[in-house]
């Protein structure tokens, strides 16, 4: 079985500790190719030769950003019909997409595991404990043209500023970012500032398979292929329930009606509200006004698996299945 092992060398835990690298590439133990990658060309060229190869099982290590940005290449390298099944190896600060199908943990144990378990099998064979998962299709209008990515978290309104916030503290991973929710949430009972940065409504429509919902302006809007955004936050507790229709979320709620159904989001449950949208869709488009910046008029902020980008219009669908392998307990 040909097996190879992409690694954004990047990404936090490689930046921080870069002897993690060698012990990677001695958990390949003569059975997978280690590709450490820095940047997108670096990965679409090694994308480009495993496709020529056929690979029988790519495992992509580093961030939420990286699964995105490693899906996305392998989707154009392979065809997305024809895509490898996977492993995503936590390398990044948080790496909730690999949390969520169990995988936790220093990514050179999960690599060798995982060589343990498949090395051996002839290739083409099937792969036990593969699971189908969903992701998104996320193409978005913007000054230099479309882009089309297959992700797996998306969101705006208060998604895009809580990252705001996170970032300027540094994205010290879970604890600063529940330290933000925890300000959020008090602040958001009296109205304090911290609470209308990141939840106050910000102004876009959105059209679900064709119909537009009446607000014209969003507090949040989010979809997801998981359902735990990180810290409990179930936002999208039907994520994963229909392939073909990705879990979409949207509230019109202002900060001192929103902020307080938080406990709501930790147990799973629609948030619920004037002109609150909870369902499975097809797809959905977010547009963008000329009032949303005064900087790039007709621009709006996004977040797609942590990385912060910019579209006029940006439309979500499903994207193609993926097989992940997950190991065992």
């Amino acid at each position: 079985m040909r097996i190879d092992v992409i690694v954004n060398t990047t990404a936090r835990r490689y930046r921080a500790r870069p002897s993690l690298i060698d012990r990677m590439a001695a958990a390949c133990a003569g059975a997978a190719e280690l590709h450490p990658t820095s940047n997108v060309a670096e990965l679409a060229e090694v994308c480009e030769r495993l496709a020529r190869r056929r690979t029988d099982l790519v495992a992509l290590s580093g961030g939420d950003g990286s699964f995105m940005a490693g899906v996305t290449a392998l989707a154009r390298a392979f065809g997305e019909r024809s895509l490898p099944p996977l492993v995503l190896l936590p390398g990044g600060t948080v790496a909730t997409v690999a949390r969520n199908w169990g995988m936790t943990g220093d990514p050179a144990v999960l690599l060798a595991r995982t060589v343990s378990e498949v090395r051996g099998l002839p290739s083409g064979a099937a792969i036990h404990g593969a699971v189908r998962r969903p992701t998104l299709r996320v193409r978005a209008t913007t000054r230099s043209g479309v882009e089309e990515r297959i992700g797996f978290i998306f969101g705006t309104g208060l998604v895009a500023s809580f990252f705001d916030v996170y970032y300027e503290r540094g994205g010290d991973g879970y604890g600063a970012a529940a330290r933000i929710v925890a300000r959020v949430f008090i602040e958001s009972f009296y109205g304090g500032a911290h609470a209308r940065r990141v939840l106050d409504p910000l102004p876009c429509t959105i059209d679900v398979e064709g119909r537009q919902l009446a607000p014209r302006a969003w507090s949040l809007i989010c979809s997801s292929a998981v359902r735990d955004l990180g810290i409990h936050m179930l936002v999208t507790y039907r994520a994963g329930e229909d392939l073909d229709r990705p879990h979409l979320v949207a509230s019109a709620l202002p900060p001192r009606e929103l902020g307080p159904r938080a406990p709501l989001v930790l147990a799973g449950r629609r948030i619920g509200g004037r002109d609150h949208f909870d369902d499975l869709v097809q797809d959905f488009t977010v547009r963008f006004g000329a009032e949303t910046s005064a900087t790039s008029p007709g621009d709006g902020p996004y977040i797609l698996d942590g990385d912060p980008l910019r579209a006029s219009e940006i439309r979500v669908s499903a994207g193609p299945a993926i097989d992940v392998l997950s190991l065992r307990p």
